[in-house]
C-alpha cells in the first residue's frame, strides 16, 4: 500500500501553514477521484490530516484570533461549525466499504463540497484578517502551538474511523450539525 507523506511542520506562519494545509486537502481530494491512485491510502491520509488541521485550529488559533479581535465569535463558531459538516463528510467517506463504487464517489464529492466551501470562507473571513490584524510575533507564536497540536494529534491516530465518529457525535450533542440533513 502507498503510503501519503504527511508534512511535520515544527512551526512558521499560521496563516502560511494553514493554507499549506489546504492545499494537500486539494492534492488529496484530487487522488481520491482518481480510479488509478491508491484511494485506500489517500482516503486514511486526508482524514488524518483533516482531523488533525480542524482540532488543532479551533484548540489554538481561533482561540486566540478571537481574543486579539482578529475575528468575531460568530466567525469563529461558523469555522466549528463547517468544521463539523466537513468532518460528517469525512466519516460517511470513511464508513464506504470499498474505494470503486459509485457510493464511495459520491461521498467523495460531499466531501469535497463541504472542504472547498470551508476553506474558501476561512481563508476570506479568518486567515485574512489575521495576516492584516494580528501581529507577526503572535503569527508564528500561533504557527508553534497549532503544529505543535497538530502533530499530536496525528501521532494519536486521529483520523481513524472511530475517532471520527466521536467527534462527529460531539458535534450532534454540541448543536453544530443541522438535524434534518439526516
Amino acid at each position: 500500500m502507498t503510503t501519503y507523506e504527511i508534512p511535520r511542520p515544527t512551526e512558521g506562519d499560521v496563516v502560511d501553514l494553514i493554507l499549506d494545509d489546504h492545499r494537500l486537502f486539494e492534492t488529496l481530494l484530487r487522488d481520491l477521484r482518481d480510479s488509478t491512485a491508491d484511494r485506500e491510502a489517500a482516503r486514511a491520509a486526508l482524514s488524518a490530516v483533516l482531523i488533525a488541521h480542524g482540532e488543532a485550529e479551533e484548540e489554538k488559533v481561533y482561540t486566540q484570533l478571537r481574543r486579539k479581535d482578529a475575528i468575531t465569535e460568530h466567525e469563529a463558531e461558523h469555522g466549528e461549525e463547517e468544521h463539523a459538516e466537513g468532518n460528517e463528510a469525512l466519516l460517511a467517506l470513511l464508513e464506504c466499504k470499498g474505494t470503486d463504487t459509485q457510493k464511495f464517489d459520491d461521498a467523495v464529492e460531499e466531501l469535497a463540497t463541504a472542504l472547498n466551501h470551508h476553506i474558501g470562507e476561512e481563508e476570506q473571513t479568518i486567515l485574512n484578517p489575521a495576516r492584516t490584524d494580528v501581529s507577526e510575533d503572535v503569527r508564528l507564536k500561533l504557527g508553534k502551538e497549532w503544529a505543535k497540536r497538530r502533530s499530536e494529534l496525528l501521532d494519536e491516530d486521529c483520523g481513524d474511523i472511530e475517532n471520527v465518529r466521536r467527534i462527529v457525535k460531539k458535534a450532534e450533542r454540541e448543536g453544530l450539525l443541522d438535524d434534518d440533513e439526516d
